[in-house]
């Protein structure tokens, strides 16, 4: 009996069946999904893309400031929000759709639910909770809503936990908008307080 009995063989000049092929690593969506590459850096890495949502926010009131708003008065409520809305929300929606078509790329590409290096989710939350709260740009509300936010994507509290089930990139994505809207409020119950 040859060697070869028993064994199937193949005409090795045809190509590898489909379940053979190698998927090709999605680099723009690594490049984005770890915000640059720093979801790869620290043990802590939500902490860190955390960290990338606060200078977006300052940035984006240095270069972006309500003066561009068209009406010429001194900063209110009403300039605030429509600053929020004309400059801000925007912004935020890139961020959230960058994030959704990125991470699910990469969930796909890894084939895990939620990659711990995946880090755009924790930037755009961190950038909602900013933007929905108005958050005034002075170290004391950006401290208070960076701990916020992330007191609140650690806790999940309904209904973030159930977000996370989203399908792809939205569920990796959902859960911190979640917890950037708790983060929102809770900066508006501290200017209410006066802080």
């Amino acid at each position: 009996m040859s060697a070869s009995a028993g064994r199937s063989t193949r005409d090795l000049s045809q190509p590898p069946p489909a379940d053979h092929t190698i998927e090709r690593k999605p680099r723009l969506a690594l490049f984005i999904a770890t915000a640059c590459g720093l979801g790869y850096l620290s043990k802590a890495p939500g902490t860190l893309g955390s960290l990338v949502g606060v200078p977006i926010y300052v940035l984006m009131g240095r270069y972006l400031p309500l003066d561009v708003v068209p009406w010429r008065m001194p900063p209110s409520f009403g300039l605030q929000a429509w600053w929020a809305v004309m400059t801000g929300i925007p912004i935020s929606i890139v961020i959230a759709a960058a994030g959704v078509w990125s991470s699910s790329r990469v969930a796909s590409f890894s084939r895990k639910d939620d990659p711990q290096f995946v880090v755009i989710d924790e930037v755009s939350g961190q950038h909602l909770t900013y933007l929905l709260g108005l958050a005034p740009f002075n170290w004391k509300y950006l401290l208070l809503g960076f701990i916020l936010f992330r007191a609140f994507d650690i806790w999940k509290p309904f209904p973030a936990r159930q977000a996370e089930a989203l399908p792809g990139g939205w569920g990796i994505m959902a859960d911190d908008w979640v917890a950037g809207i708790y983060a929102a409020i809770g900066l508006w119950i501290a200017r209410a307080a006066g802080l």
